[in-house]
């Protein structure tokens, strides 16, 4: 383990490019054990594109990524196996009900004792676990994403505008799992254009000079 390196995550300037063209460069992110971070900026000042940095999806251009010192790209598969990532497609197979989509998301995790209906009653799905995804409104797949997160745990949590389309009540669902999970040492880092729910988060503006 690096002990220049705090715990958590840590990136070092970071640079990514797509089709050709610097997104960003030179970005440093670092987040220790129950911290939140927001991501600020206009549409392609590379939010999304630093959440998939960050999730290993996305091999950055340039800079560094280490996870408790410990640079990520010596074990992908070990990174990702410590964090959950919520897009902008809720990835729901439509013919499972919702019962069954979080029982497979939490044994794909190896959390197969997870309790399904605490993570949809979680976000007011209770009375939905037993409907195919296919019949489910755009904000209710959205909180179905969502309580994926709450299936199996996972330290480093990656938000891609995850209050669009919900309402207030889910809205609320979402800042007590996000205050919990930060309550237990997880680091949460969302990208969003509208408020996001969280006590002492910390802001990162992409697109503004550095």
């Amino acid at each position: 383990m690096n002990t220049d390196s705090p715990a958590g995550l840590d990136g070092r300037a970071l640079a990514c490019r797509r089709g050709g063209r610097a997104v960003f460069r030179g970005l440093d992110l670092r987040a220790a054990p129950g911290e939140l971070i927001v991501l600020r900026g206009p549409n392609g000042s590379g939010k999304s594109s630093l959440l998939r940095v960050l999730a290993g999806l996305l091999a950055p251009a340039g800079g560094t990524l280490a996870w408790d010192g410990e640079d990520v790209a010596e074990d992908p598969a070990r990174h990702r196996a410590r964090l959950h990532f919520v897009g902008h497609d809720d990835a729901l197979k439509p013919t499972l009900t919702l019962r069954e989509h979080i029982a497979f998301h939490a044994a794909l995790r190896g959390a197969g004792t997870s309790d399904p209906a605490a993570a949809l009653d979680a976000f007011g799905l209770a009375a939905l676990a037993n409907m195919p995804a296919r019949v489910l409104s755009q904000g209710q797949r959205r909180r179905a994403a969502l309580a994926r997160l709450l299936a199996a745990p996972a330290p480093l949590w990656l938000l891609d505008e995850p209050t669009n389309g919900l309402d207030a009540a889910a809205a609320d669902g979402l800042a007590r799992a996000v205050a919990k999970h930060r309550a237990g040492g997880g680091i949460v880092v969302a990208a969003t254009h509208l408020d996001f729910p969280g006590a002492d988060a910390r802001t990162l503006t992409l697109g503004a000079a550095r």
